[in-house]
């Protein structure tokens, strides 16, 4: 497929700026739903800080809807088992076990009062936070394991997309988005993460956190991390390009 120069973006990123094609890439949001990032969802329930996730909420916003405007397809990730958590692996498989231990499956009463269970499909704990509620034309998808690509449709999807570049988004940045980030890569995808439009809870009183530490390994060698106001700057400048050369 030619690309013309008019089309290319080069974004200011780490560890150096990196050149995207908008009609070439896809932007993707991991695991933004009400399990991890909302009041009463899972991981506040069980008394982990969410403040990192929802402060990501915001600036992953704009970026949405910078990309929606330039026509680059945005495509949700949610991380869900079936009722009967048949896709967690067998009793005792070390994905079922660590997700069992975070109370996968376990029934609840939703902030909105419906009756829902942590971590299943199609219920309050899976949707995607308000904020950042999809529209008509996203693709919303699910996984059951840490990476999007993982036993998921996503490959295909992005192959029908003629993607190459993905942008991502989401949390948490040293799990779901980094087995995401690196299983892409492992395919060939080049991969931007926009940094502050994702969180980790992992680490966070320590010295060094563990989102830093995904952000230094994901630039050395897996993908390039920038900001969500560097993405939209240089989608801005890619539009003007296009309009001034009509």
């Amino acid at each position: 497929m030619e690309t013309s120069q008019t089309q290319l973006v080069a974004i200011d990123a780490k560890p150096e700026p990196v050149t995207i094609d908008p009609e070439r890439a896809a932007l993707i949001v991991i695991d933004m739903q009400n399990d991890f990032g909302s009041p009463g969802g899972m991981f506040d329930r069980a008394g982990v800080d969410i403040s990192g996730i929802r402060h990501a909420i915001e600036p992953t916003k704009r970026a949405i809807a910078a990309a929606r405007k330039q026509g680059v397809p945005i495509v949700y990730v949610k991380m869900g088992f079936l009722p009967d958590l048949s896709d967690a692996g067998a009793p005792g498989s070390p994905n079922r076990v660590k997700h069992v231990r975070v109370h996968a499956g376990e029934a609840m009463q939703a902030p909105d009062g419906s009756q829902s269970r942590i971590l299943i499909r199609d219920t309050w704990n899976t949707d995607i936070v308000s904020e950042l509620a999809p529209e008509a034309g996203d693709i919303v998808m699910y996984k059951h394991r840490f990476s999007a690509f993982y036993e998921t449709e996503l490959d295909d999807i992005l192959k029908r997309l003629h993607a190459q570049y993905l942008i991502f988004t989401g949390c948490t940045t040293s799990v779901c988005v980094e087995s995401s980030i690196r299983d892409a890569m492992f395919r060939n995808y080049a991969c931007v993460l926009l940094e502050d439009c994702t969180a980790e809870p992992i680490g966070q009183g320590l010295p060094r956190s563990n989102h830093e530490a995904s952000l230094l390994v994901l630039q050395t060698l897996f993908a390039w991390t920038s900001r969500s106001e560097k993405f939209i700057e240089a989608l801005e400048q890619r539009a003007a390009v296009v309009a001034g050369s009509v």
